[in-house]
């Protein structure tokens, strides 16, 4: 196997997007072996949810689109990231503000953690940033040609 996978998609950024990038990540890990039911997989799909859902609600339009990129290296660490135009980082809300959002990132950064992975964020070259998370790979990885995935 070569030393890495990796899988991107460009939406525009709108709220019908946010499945869009679920389903995406959904369908490329599990041609990667991770089954659609495991409780990783339902995991991912939340973080992902929540990505998206950022890279909509809070560049109030200034980002016409954001990317999702998927990576797998070497069969063991899985990297999924949202990158959007907007410069302004997420911010993390004091404990005693009371509101109805704003804790998306919270819900990443301990969804990845609890499943031993991490959370950043990093600017890009044109000015956005991208928010990534890291987790450890455990599925066999099933090997992908042109077809899909090849029967053993």
């Amino acid at each position: 196997m070569a030393d890495h996978q990796e899988a991107s998609v460009t939406l525009r950024s709108e709220p019908v997007s946010v499945s869009t990038a679920r389903k995406f990540v959904a369908e490329v890990l599990a041609e990667w072996g991770l089954p659609c039911d495991s409780e990783v997989a339902e995991t991912v799909r939340l973080i992902v949810s929540e990505l998206a859902t950022n890279a909509v609600q809070h560049t109030f339009g200034q980002s016409p689109t954001f990317t999702v990129d998927v990576r797998l290296d070497r069969e063991e660490h899985l990297r999924i990231g949202v990158t959007d135009s907007h410069p302004r980082f997420p911010k993390r809300l004091p404990a005693a503000v009371q509101q109805d959002n704003g804790r998306g990132m919270v819900i990443i950064r301990w969804l990845a953690a609890e499943c031993g992975g991490r959370l950043t964020v990093r600017p890009t070259m044109e000015g956005g940033k991208t928010v990534s998370i890291e987790l450890p790979w455990t599925v066999p990885v099933q090997p992908v040609t042109a077809g899909g995935p090849q029967e053993p």
